[in-house]
């Protein structure tokens, strides 16, 4: 009997052993998964969840303080019904008052057994489920009260014990190291933005033409990149356009990606030369006096022409321009896209031309907006396509947003988007043709327009003259 005894005490020895590694595996898996997350609001729901999970809680709640500490400025729940929860909308933010303001103004660890019978309990709002059961943890951030986690009635209908009290007041402290790391994650990521937009010229008065662009930077921090556009308006109602892209992610592509930019304006003042040309004298400077990584771009130049205008553009291994134009599908520019700056300086550079009618938009933009690693270019290419046309009827400036928050890529990488619209005829007209060239004045059916442009994209045989 004695040894039956025995070996009985040392079972249930074991199996709390046992209890405690599960806990404790528990809380580890816990912070781990609170840790991975980089958005403060994904951070907060995580943490009540999780919590939940670990003492097995029906409800889970968590309120954060507004800057006086006195008072809730955000109540994040988890656990209510969609008719709980819309019931509960309309009588807005908890007060703090009751139960939940106790743990405000005494912010030690809170278990209640009966919440009605506590001397704080202040009853509950109309459609508030009822409540027995209360654990209350203050969530600490640099030594400050950031907010507090509450969690109600346990699943096996037990109340909260220590062990219970142990583990989520452990998970408060790793939840408040989650918290201050997002909140540094948003400020880094803040800074970089701020950083690279004052990299970004604002665009000049282009008139006659109107133009919009648009920066979004990658989505995680700290990832600077060398993403840019230019506008520059020229003599002669002739607008001259850059896209572009550093290679890297880090304050030297930055740093070159202004540097590049501010070259290639100082060029572009002489209209005589093609855009290849230009092209060809900025790669042969920097790679006479810089160390810049590799660069793709492309740089463009709309004038007048006829009834219309006419886009003269050279590529540096940069993705195509979008073409826009009234009753026509959308249609991509391909061409021969030439070596990226840094490369190869005596490489020769292709020049390509389109004619480009009135009321048309012409889209540069960066790999970022399309790349995703998931879907093949030509898939991403086409979404793009697709959203551009669905978009293409809204302002300018709102159109390049739509790109931008409905893009088809991953979000690695940052994204540049500048869109140019082409002004209204300089002298009527009764019908307008996508490629000058044409010498039938009807216009050539849809199922022509690749064809046409094709015809014309191609490039000068003089290379970069």
């Amino acid at each position: 009997m004695r040894l039956r005894t025995e070996l009985a005490r040392i079972d249930e020895h074991l199996r709390s052993l046992l209890a405690a590694m599960d806990r404790l595996q528990g809380l580890l898996d816990a912070v781990v998964s609170i840790s991975q997350e980089v958005e403060l609001p994904d951070v907060l729901r995580r943490i009540v969840t999780t919590a939940m999970d670990l003492v097995g809680a029906r409800y889970g709640a968590l309120g954060v303080l507004g800057e006086s500490g006195e008072h809730l400025e955000q109540f994040i729940t988890a656990g209510l019904s969609e008719q709980e929860r819309a019931a509960l909308a309309e009588t807005g933010l908890p007060r703090g008052r009751g139960v939940l303001g106790h743990l405000i103004h005494h912010p030690e660890p809170l278990r209640i057994d009966s919440i009605p019978a506590h001397p704080s309990s202040a009853g509950f709002p109309p459609g508030h489920p009822r409540m027995h059961t209360l654990l209350g943890v203050a969530i600490s951030v640099r030594g400050e009260i950031y907010g507090d986690l509450y969690l109600s009635e346990r699943r096996d209908g037990q109340p909260f014990d220590v062990h219970d009290e142990n583990v989520v007041i452990a998970l408060a402290s790793a939840a408040g190291i989650a918290i201050e790391k997002v909140r540094l994650f948003e400020r880094v990521r803040l800074g970089a933005e701020q950083f690279q937009r004052l990299l970004l010229p604002t665009l000049p008065d282009l008139r006659p033409f109107t133009a919009a662009a648009i920066y979004r930077p990658a989505a995680e921090p700290s990832r600077l990149g060398g993403d840019w556009y230019d506008a520059i308006p020229l003599a002669d109602n002739v607008v001259a356009i850059v896209i572009g892209d550093v290679a890297g992610h880090d304050l030297e592509a930055a740093a070159s990606m202004a540097s590049t930019r501010n070259m290639l304006r100082a060029l572009l003042f002489e209209q005589t030369n093609p855009p290849s040309a230009v092209l060809a004298q900025l790669d042969r400077t920097l790679h006479a006096i810089t160390s810049n990584p590799v660069t793709t771009t492309t740089l463009a130049r709309i004038e007048p022409e006829g009834p219309g205008w006419r886009l003269h553009w050279s590529t540096a291994g940069h993705v195509p321009p979008l073409l826009i134009a009234p009753d026509r599908p959308a249609q991509y520019l391909f061409a021969e896209p030439g070596v990226p700056l840094g490369v190869d300086p005596d490489q020769p550079r292709p020049d390509h031309s389109c004619f480009v009618p009135a009321g048309a938009t012409v889209v540069f933009f960066t790999d970022g907006l399309i790349e995703h690693p998931d879907h093949s270019i030509d898939e991403s290419l086409d979404q793009l396509t697709d959203l551009a046309t669905r978009y293409a009827a809204l302002p300018l400036q709102e159109f390049v947003q739509a790109l931008a928050d409905h893009h088809p890529s991953d979000g690695h990488d940052d994204l540049a988007i500048l869109a140019v619209c082409t002004p209204a005829p300089l002298t009527p007209v009764s019908h307008i043709q996508l490629n000058s060239s044409v010498e039938d004045p009807r216009d050539p059916p849809d199922d022509e327009l690749r064809g046409d442009i094709d015809a014309e994209v191609s490039p000068d045989e003089s290379g970069a003259a």
